[in-house]
């Protein structure tokens, strides 16, 4: 394990999160937003994960790169993370693909993304810069991975994780040596190498690379300029320091911030409807894995003055109630019963609905005897009078968005071709 001591190097970095991604597998969820501006936990947004970690570990300067319908997202970090100030020798910079080096250019991949940005990074003069992916849920301290970037003198370091082989295909995957020198670096490969003495195991990276920042920028510009890259982290910068450079491997159950209560290193790549549901339904439980009540590391965001959540009625069969579940601000449970669920701010749910094991996105309305089982609901959804979902896969599959482990995902666009 290493410890944090002396001068915090975050000081003088800076954290780069690259969120212009879509996310395609989580479908109609990202049809008008981008997948680290997607809903999670009740308050929050996906990139503010990421965001979080880079203020909880020390670091106040940061970069956020946005492509794919960044409305939503921009919105939501100019309300939520405004709080970092220039004469506090902090920033926090929106960067959407503006065509600074092309009127032409959009980014045309990770490495590109930054690329186009230099001028910017320059004007911060970071001694370090922090890579970040928007789009995934963990908790982890980049003070520590910055600490073993400077002990082991590497051209980059690659934080990365141990994950099942047959499920790595859509990492990076890495092999290393004895000093966790990475020797041989596979962006997303259809048979993933394993690692040695472990046939059934795969070490993948989690797209967070540490750079000095003159290394990082001498090997973008080098990258620039020829004309076969793919202009990407994995497929491109990571490969060629392996084989020209010192990269090393970072291993995140190093790093991994966990409350007395998380058992586990947790790391959770929400991509798919599967997924997503599955890891807001996990925050149900009485000690869930992933802990958001821990004060000692905040999950920032975006928090909407809101009334308390309010329940109401208490009649037999129409008692406003939740077990097991959590509500958000803003939200009226009127005479509707809950269970194994998650509810976003502002949320009506009216008498005589049930709800279990559903994920229901902010601002939706669930209207007189509705009954929803193993559903995500988007935002705004009204869903009428009556509904049953969860109970009749056929008909569920027909009419909405219905995954392979029997999860659906309902959209406003879905309920309006019900009339």
């Amino acid at each position: 394990m290493i410890e944090r001591r002396g001068q915090p190097l975050a000081r003088d970095a800076m954290a780069y999160v690259l969120a212009g991604g879509r996310g395609s597998r989580l479908a109609e969820l990202t049809d008008v937003r981008a997948k680290p501006a997607v809903y999670f936990g009740g308050k929050s947004r996906i990139i503010d994960f990421a965001l979080s970690n880079a203020i909880n570990s020390g670091i106040r300067r940061i970069g956020v790169a946005t492509q794919y319908k960044a409305h939503s997202l921009i919105r939501h970090l100019q309300g939520g993370w405004n709080f970092l100030r220039r004469e506090r020798n902090e920033g926090f910079d929106i960067l959407p693909a503006s065509q600074r080096i092309s009127e032409f250019q959009w980014y045309e991949g990770t490495a590109d993304a930054v690329f186009q940005n230099i001028d910017i990074i320059e004007s911060y003069a970071p001694e370090y810069m922090v890579i970040l992916a928007g789009d995934h849920i963990y908790k982890m301290d980049y003070e520590l991975m910055l600490q073993q970037h400077c002990q082991s003198g590497a051209d980059v370091t690659v934080a990365c994780m141990e994950v099942p082989r047959l499920e790595a295909s859509g990492f990076g995957v890495m092999a290393v040596d004895a000093q966790d020198r990475i020797t041989d670096f596979v962006e997303k490969p259809a048979d993933p190498p394993a690692m040695p003495g472990r046939p059934d195991v795969a070490l993948a990276s989690m797209g967070i690379y540490v750079f000095n920042t003159s290394l990082l920028i001498e090997q973008l510009r080098r990258d620039a300029a020829d004309p076969n890259s793919a202009r990407d982290f994995g497929k491109d910068i990571i490969p060629y320091l392996v084989r020209h450079g010192n990269a090393v491997a970072h291993r995140f159950s190093d790093s991994c911030v966990r409350a007395p209560e998380e058992r586990e290193a947790y790391w959770r790549d929400v991509g798919t409807v599967d997924a997503y549901w599955e890891a807001n339904i996990d925050l149900t439980d009485v000690v869930p894995k992933l802990d958001l009540y821990d004060h000692s590391w905040p999950l920032w965001t975006y928090s909407e003055v809101t009334p308390p959540a309010k329940f109401v009625h208490d009649e037999e069969g129409r008692r406003g109630e939740a077990t097991s579940s959590l509500i958000s601000g803003d939200c009226i449970i009127s005479g509707a019963s809950i269970r194994n669920s998650l509810v976003f701010t502002g949320v009506r749910a009216h008498s005589f609905a049930t709800l279990e094991q559903a994920v229901i996105l902010p601002r939706c309305k669930i209207s007189r005897n509705a009954r929803l089982t193993k559903v995500v609901v988007d935002a705004g959804v009204c869903i009428p009078d009556g509904l049953v979902v969860g109970e009749d896969p056929v008909l569920d599959a027909r009419r909405f968005r219905r995954t392979d482990n029997g999860v659906c995902l309902i959209t406003q666009p879905m309920i309006d071709r019900l009339a």
